[in-house]
């Protein structure tokens, strides 16, 4: 892990790579905290649309569970009246008003029939002189016939054959004479119109629905309906939804519509020990419609932020370049001379030391020139001070020419006297950079048609690995070397011994 000083160089020689990364994580923290959020939020939009289908649920099981009580009631006091032996003897109508004393009969919910052993109507809810109809064929007379122990039997959806035609259930229960055959039914019915009635008091959405069916698969009341639904007594025992809610017997799960292939949330419940299943099937469209639409208004809002960010990240890096650059101009300035372009004194003590003390470690060899225009006090006496810079410049200009390495560093040493650095380099080498760079200079056009052409003595100074020799001795043997040029006739290199 980096020290604190290793992090403060870091961000010193790379701010706009500390500034983006540092953007991209607050960025990717908004992002990853609002996803948190948004998801913790749906999980609670789906609960709580899991306790309002479970109180639905309850609702309807324990309205259920109450008419099926009051009409096993009814069965059960219809049973005991006819049980009575002095019932034939009475007049129809009393015997009626007995028989159906503890009905629990209503236009809405269904009527009460007495069938016989051989399965004529007896006795009748709704009219003292029975309805004429035989029912030994149906499967549950037959049952009842065939098994004393059935109890109370609930019956697929049909189609009543008294009366109007609207599906209905029965709720049967055998009656026995008293040598314990069988005697006949007690039958109740209840119109399914009953639960789509109760079903719509019910608000759970548009593309939502309350579903009762039996444990056979048979849907035996739909709210809300379309054209496009099933009918009632239609099978859904081979479809996975159904094998897994009569598995689970209650609770709530998400799947997939068989029928529209739309995703649904099945909350579910058997009805008390009856064959009967309630289940709500909440769209999910629905239910998590409001939790969307927050969510797009919050991710937005979130976009936009981190647009924002990222942004202002640009602009602020921008700005870092420019100030960089700046501070880089800033700096070249500071290392230049101003007027021949050449590295300026600070910079080359600067150059000296570190090539010096790489030059000691590495023992490698090292040598510097001293370059001095000649005769640039006459020159300037002839062309002024204007003509002696331009003189400077042009000088310069051919040094730096002459320097290929991008190791070796020519500066103005001050005045009209120049210094070239050159690291790792012989005797030899040096001596060869001092000719090119007084030829170059030698060749230069006159300033001002001058018969007298500008010309440089130089002075070449070599550090040799395993001498007993300092910086301020290299300089000065260099130093020697070009005043030796001097008075050997100048225009010419001199190599310090």
């Amino acid at each position: 892990m980096p020290t604190r000083s290793q992090r403060s160089a870091l961000y010193k020689s790379h701010p706009e790579l500390i500034l983006n990364l540092g953007s991209c994580l607050a960025v990717l923290a908004i992002v990853a905290i609002v996803s948190f959020l948004l998801i913790r939020e749906r999980s609670n939009v789906e609960q709580s649309a899991v306790r309002s289908a479970s109180n639905i649920v309850q609702l309807i099981e324990s309205d259920i569970v109450r008419n099926v009580e009051l009409y096993d009631l009814s069965l059960r006091g219809l049973i005991w009246a006819v049980q009575q032996p002095q019932l034939r003897s009475m007049p129809p109508e009393l015997r009626q008003q007995i028989i159906f004393n503890q009905a629990f009969t209503t236009p809405v919910r269904g009527d009460m029939l007495w069938l016989d052993a051989h399965g004529d109507v007896a006795a009748d809810s709704t009219s003292v002189i029975p309805r004429q109809a035989n029912f030994a064929d149906s499967k549950v007379f037959q049952a009842h016939r065939q098994n004393k122990d059935l109890g109370l039997v609930i019956s697929p959806p049909f189609k009543a054959r008294l009366g109007n035609l609207d599906w209905c259930i029965s709720f049967t229960r055998r009656i026995n004479d008293a040598d314990g055959e069988f005697a006949g039914v007690a039958a109740g019915a209840l119109r399914l119109s009953y639960f789509n009635e109760l079903f719509k008091r019910l608000d759970i959405g548009s593309e939502s629905s309350i579903n009762l069916m039996n444990t056979d698969g048979v849907l035996l009341a739909r709210q809300s309906t379309t054209a496009e639904d099933p009918l009632i007594g239609a099978n859904f025992a081979d479809r996975p939804n159904f094998k897994r809610l009569l598995a689970d017997g209650s609770g709530s799960f998400a799947a997939i519509s068989g029928r529209t292939g739309k995703p649904r949330l099945l909350t579910f419940a058997k009805v008390a020990d009856l064959p009967l299943i309630v289940i709500v099937a909440r769209s999910s469209d629905e239910v998590f419609d409001s939790w969307r639409r927050t969510a797009i208004l919050v991710g937005c809002a979130t976009g936009v932020l981190c647009i924002g960010i990222l942004w202002l990240t640009l602009l602020l890096g921008r700005e870092l370049r420019r100030r960089h650059s700046a501070e880089q101009d800033l700096a070249a300035l500071a290392a230049t001379d101003s007027l021949t372009g050449l590295a300026n004194r600070r910079q080359l003590d600067q150059v000296l030391r570190r090539e010096w003390s790489r030059t000691q470690r590495n023992q490698r060899p090292m040598a510097v020139l001293m370059v001095d225009v000649d005769h640039f006090k006459a020159f300037n006496e002839r062309h002024g001070h204007q003509g002696g810079d331009q003189a400077l410049r042009a000088v310069a200009a051919a040094i730096g020419r002459s320097i290929r390495r991008p190791a070796d560093l020519a500066a103005r040493y001050g005045g009209e006297e120049f210094l070239v650095v050159l690291p790792e380099t012989e005797r030899r080498g040096a001596q060869n950079l001092a000719e090119r760079i007084r030829s170059s200079i030698e060749a230069l056009p006159p300033y001002a048609d001058d018969k007298q052409p500008v010309t440089v003595s130089i002075g070449v100074g070599c550090f040799t690995p395993g001498t007993q020799q300092d910086l301020a001795a290299l300089l000065g043997s260099a130093d020697d070397a070009l005043y030796r040029a001097k008075r050997n006739g100048r225009n010419r290199v001199e190599t310090a011994a």
